[in-house]
């Protein structure tokens, strides 16, 4: 039998917030009917923290604890992904600028041929003065990107 499937890499990209787990549940929705590989991945913007204040940012131990606190949440994210069905899935911690590193750096190193988004993880206030992700991603990824609107919980 040939494998018709449309996507066969697909990321799921997560920030934490309350659309984490609709966009999960997309993401893994996606995978199972593509039988894909699932990737599930969070940034992290240290830069953020040290711009113009190098003697005020995070120490080691800060910026570990961080990493290691979030681990544990997309350790959580991977098991609801494999306890839905996906058997091929992976999570990555990556540091830099959510636009560039979601819509065009990790696809690009990992071959994915959807990103599955959340509408908005920031605030009204917070769109304004750094700009939505989202609209970043679905105007210049080179492949296909879902939108996902916020929902309450997960549902297999």
């Amino acid at each position: 039998m040939a494998d018709n499937s449309q996507y066969q890499s697909i990321l799921v990209a997560v920030d934490g917030s309350k659309a984490t787990a609709g966009v999960l549940e997309a993401g893994i929705k996606a995978a199972l009917r593509n039988n894909a590989h699932l990737d599930i991945l969070t940034i992290t913007q240290v830069d953020q923290l040290t711009d113009g204040y190098s003697d005020a940012g995070p120490s080691d131990d800060q910026t570990y604890s961080a990493v290691h606190a979030t681990r544990g949440r997309m350790d959580d994210l991977k098991q609801k992904a494999q306890k839905a069905g996906v058997t091929d899935v992976s999570i990555h911690i990556r540091f830099g600028n959510p636009k560039r590193v979601i819509a065009r750096e990790f696809p690009a190193d990992h071959h994915s041929d959807l990103i599955v988004i959340g509408a908005s993880g920031l605030s009204g206030v917070e769109r304004l003065m750094i700009g939505s992700v989202t609209n970043y991603v679905s105007r210049t990824a080179h492949c296909d990107v879902l939108v996902v609107r916020a929902t309450e919980g997960f549902q297999k």
